[in-house]
């Protein structure tokens, strides 16, 4: 594995229009030397791909079109000025290198000159070559414009939704892919978790919003426990019984990772920034995360991996921040939408071959956590109008909660291809030596406190208690939670 060093952030460099360099390696952190992991010398190509392939846009302009309207966003219609641009662009960079190659020669010209003494017309050359030099600085900042403008295009576009994608405008015209077990029946009106909560002292929503605004919660007694728990038992699940590393990210965060999963520039007016005391300064240059995608699947950021490394599957548990849970018209009372939750996050980095069987694989591994809990699910596949900007392909594990009478979202599993691996510069070696981009796959595996939610609401009593599944009894030392 090669590991790479930049005295400036990626992101930074490549919206300021930045002209790429070779890489160097550097030392090991121990993380990687425990790994059996050991760096190597060799010299990355310089790298000018942000995101979408532009050799793919170049070559097939009409099937680009065609997958980005099938998203329903309008982003189709700026193919034509990011060609515009591109060829602008490659064209300036043709005149350089002619002015280039005339600067040479005459280059050796003055030098032929001076051999014969002929310093007049030595001089003549000279006065040439600055002017070749003067042009090819105007074009080098056309090239720069140009470069520049193109690529804040391409920073914007999302991925290209894959062949198997349907069709579809919202989440109404998601298919139900399959459902697991059956809606519950009670012989009893079921409360919603609003009710529960109040009545066993698991969530005091009143101080939560007392304590930092409306959709935030506090956790009490035996509902602190019980997030506490959950949290545990997935990790075990996912680490013991479906072979994850885990690891345990920061949870705040610089650009690079927010650009590197596709969170900015689109969606930067959504996610809380930080500032360092009174520098004002520093507001912006990092980010409370979003979900652990943001930090995992940057842990490779710059590398050139080996082939034999892939599959790398993370696992991590953080809690995550969103603003636009409080939106306008949005927040609800209770703890289906807020602004912080706690989330078990999975992370794949696949070859391009073995991708969608490696999403169908952590598809799965998130079902069994429900499966486990004893809930029932479904899962819906997402259609082109309702999927993520940065994935080609995403089902959501939709888990039924029945205060609500309604289907909850606990988890999207999504295969974004190399799209997020162009955006963050990480590659792969093939045994052959070529490097290529690989899949990054991310999965909830899963969220809570949707996953709290269905597990009172489908696990209530009667007598207001709530029965806790035999896989999480261990962790609570309890098989029940009373009232009281």
């Amino acid at each position: 594995m090669c590991l790479v060093d930049r005295n400036v952030p990626f992101a930074a460099r490549f919206q300021a229009g930045w002209k790429p360099a070779l890489r160097r390696s550097v030392k090991l952190h121990p993380f990687h030397r425990r790994r059996g992991v050991t760096s190597c010398p060799v010299k990355g190509r310089p790298y000018n791909a942000p995101v979408l392939d532009i050799k793919l846009i170049r070559e097939q302009p009409d099937t680009v079109r065609q997958r980005l309207a099938s998203r329903r966003a309008g982003d189709e219609a700026k193919v034509d000025e990011l060609l515009t641009l591109d060829e602008q662009r490659r064209k300036l960079l043709g005149e350089v290198e002619i002015l280039k190659s005339q600067r040479n020669r005459v280059s050796k010209e003055i030098g032929a000159l001076m051999g014969q003494k002929k310093l007049a017309e030595a001089e003549a050359k000279k006065a040439e070559t600055r002017q070749i030099g003067d042009r090819i600085a105007d074009l080098d900042k056309a090239v720069a414009t140009a470069e520049q403008a193109r690529d804040q295009i391409l920073i914007r576009l999302p991925n290209l939704p894959h062949p198997t994608v349907p069709p579809g405008a919202s989440s109404a015209d998601n298919p139900v892919v399959r459902t697991w077990g059956s809606q519950p029946a009670f012989g009893f009106k079921p409360k919603s978790h609003v009710e529960l909560c109040e009545h066993l002292r698991l969530v005091d929503f009143a101080r939560g919003a007392k304590l930092s605004g409306s959709g935030f919660l506090l956790y009490t007694g035996w509902g602190a426990r019980l997030e506490r728990a959950l949290i545990q038992l997935l990790l075990d699940v996912h680490v013991r019984e479906h072979g994850y590393t885990e690891v345990s990210p920061p949870f705040i965060i610089g650009r690079d990772c927010m650009f590197g999963v596709g969170q900015f520039p689109k969606f930067e007016d959504q996610a809380y920034a930080v500032q360092e005391g009174q520098d004002g300064s520093t507001l912006g240059k990092l980010y409370l995360l979003p979900t652990a995608e943001a930090p995992v699947a940057n842990i490779h950021r710059e590398e050139i991996l080996k082939e034999s490394q892939l599959p790398i599957n993370y696992v991590a548990y953080s809690p995550c921040f969103r603003a636009e849970a409080g939106a306008a018209g949005v927040g609800t009372r209770g703890m289906i939408r807020v602004h912080q939750f706690d989330k078990v996050e999975l992370i794949k980095i696949a070859t391009p071959e073995t991708g969608y069987a490696e999403h169908e694989q952590m598809l799965a591994h998130a079902e069994k956590v429900l499966q486990l809990l004893g809930l029932h699910y479904r899962v819906v596949l997402l259609c082109t109008g309702d999927m993520g900007f940065a994935s080609a392909k995403t089902y959501d594990i939709e888990v039924w909660a029945p205060g609500q009478g309604q289907y909850l979202e606990v988890s999207s599993v999504s295969n974004c291809e190399d799209f997020q691996a162009r955006r963050m510069n990480l590659r792969y070696k093939t045994e052959t030596g070529e490097n290529r981009f690989p899949h990054l796959l991310n999965g909830s595996g899963t969220a809570l406190a949707r996953l709290f939610v269905a597990l009172v609401e489908t696990h209530q009593q009667a007598d207001g208690s709530v029965s806790l599944p035999e896989r999480l009894q261990p962790y609570l030392h309890a098989d029940r939670i009373l009232p009281g």
